[in-house]
């Protein structure tokens, strides 16, 4: 017999128990939904936690070679070792989810019901309050992360950002201070005070900062050292963190001022073409189509950015877009009675994905292309651009390529 509820102390019985057992209309309403709750909530988490587990099973290295991009900061070899790493903790974690996570969550639903719907709301709640946290960061594009870097960079309706005009910056590299100078239309140029003359034959160099000599001197990089070998003006038109659609956008801008173009020369390389899939700033779409930046929820961009995982579509159209975007370029270039040639450096051995994408964007592209393969020893001290003599293999290559097209020289144009 159940015991009597006692009330002040007196042994006055408030209700008498009964010896059958608890019928199920005895239990409230509000604990059986809970119940339900915490056994939903249960299967929820063991499904996450399964999914999770599957995540880490299938991402192989197929996986990784057909959704995660070639990095230009991070070898295949080092992309392989950090999948492989994150794969075991996923696993591990979906492991956990089921087999810890999902009885507590359960057991705290069923025993402190305010203790896990409180948690539950400051959860939800933390996270909404981080979306205006971040929105006070000053947030920028990838390819332009920081407001102090040299060369010093700014913003443009169209483009996203261009080189500050008219400026000596500074810069120590590998333990030596290295300048970069600017004109007044925002190309890098030898000395202060100078320009590049716009009535000369000129070949125009499109690109970022490998094609803009990040690192070198003036007389280090690939457009001034090109120069020196063909005896024809320099144009160094090339922007720090640019895509290919940003990199064809500036030479439509600049090309028509001049009266003399002999050659327009781009840069490709399968480890920068994530860039080209970047809609945080203006971008083209296809057909060449301009279209502003896309603004997306900070918590989401800074997924994307530590997970740069990529839909098969997505690539795709970034491919097509990428070749649309060359042809477009030589179209341009030969427009002008100027040669249009596609340089593409390679540290190393092309490792898979790299010899894949390259061929997925150049073949059957109809554009002049070069492949430069270079000693993978020569980059920069603690940074993986090229050092001066990188970039004098690929001026080299350039030069005697240029040199070979009968049309090319100063007594052509």
């Amino acid at each position: 017999m159940r015991e009597p509820l006692i009330l002040d102390g007196n042994r006055t019985p408030l209700a008498i128990a009964s010896e059958a057992p608890l019928s199920e209309f005895e239990i409230s309403t509000p604990r059986r939904k809970l119940r339900i709750l915490a056994v939903a909530v249960e299967l929820v988490i063991a499904a996450l936690g399964v999914a999770v587990m599957v995540l880490g099973v299938g991402a192989n290295r197929r996986w990784l070679d057909h959704h995660v991009l070639p990095s230009f900061l991070l070898s295949h070899d080092l992309l392989v070792t950090i999948e492989t790493i994150v794969r075991v903790v996923l696993a591990a974690a979906g492991a956990v989810l089921v087999a810890a996570v999902r009885p507590a969550v359960g057991r705290v639903l069923r025993e402190a019901p305010g203790l896990a719907i409180s948690t539950a709301v400051a959860m939800v709640l933390a996270i909404a309050a981080s979306e205006p946290l971040l929105r006070q960061i000053e947030f920028r594009p990838v390819g332009w992360l920081s407001a102090d870097d040299e060369p010093r960079r700014q913003a443009d309706a169209r483009l996203g950002w261009t080189l500050v005009p008219s400026r000596a910056g500074h810069a120590s590299v590998g333990g030596r201070s290295v300048e970069y100078v600017t004109d007044a239309s925002g190309l890098r140029v030898a000395t202060a005070g100078t320009s590049v003359d716009v009535s000369q034959p000129t070949s125009l160099f499109v690109g970022e900062s490998v094609m803009f000599g990040e690192g070198l001197t003036w007389e280090e990089s690939i457009p001034a050292q090109v120069g020196a070998l063909t005896g024809i003006q320099s144009a160094n038109l090339a922007v720090h963190g640019f895509g290919n659609d940003q990199a064809f956008l500036r030479l439509q801008a600049e090309l028509p001022r001049f009266e003399r173009p002999v050659a327009v020369i781009s840069l490709f390389m399968p480890a920068l073409f994530g860039r080209n899939l970047d809609r945080e700033r203006p971008y083209l779409s296809a057909g060449l189509v301009w279209q502003p930046p896309v603004h997306q929820w900070r918590v989401q961009s800074l997924l994307r950015l530590m997970v740069p995982y990529h839909r098969s579509a997505t690539i795709e159209d970034g491919i097509a877009l990428t070749r649309e975007i060359f042809a477009a370029t030589a179209t341009l270039a030969r427009s002008r009675g100027a040669l249009p040639l596609l340089v593409v450096p390679q540290f190393g051995p092309e490792s898979e994905p790299e010899a894949d994408l390259r061929r997925r964007v150049l073949t059957g592209l109809g554009v002049p292309s070069l492949l430069v393969q270079i000693d993978p020893g020569w980059r920069l001290p603690w940074d993986r651009h090229p050092d001066a003599r990188a970039a004098h293999a690929i001026a080299t290559a350039i030069a005697s390529r240029l040199g070979s097209e009968a049309r090319f020289g100063p007594e052509a144009s």
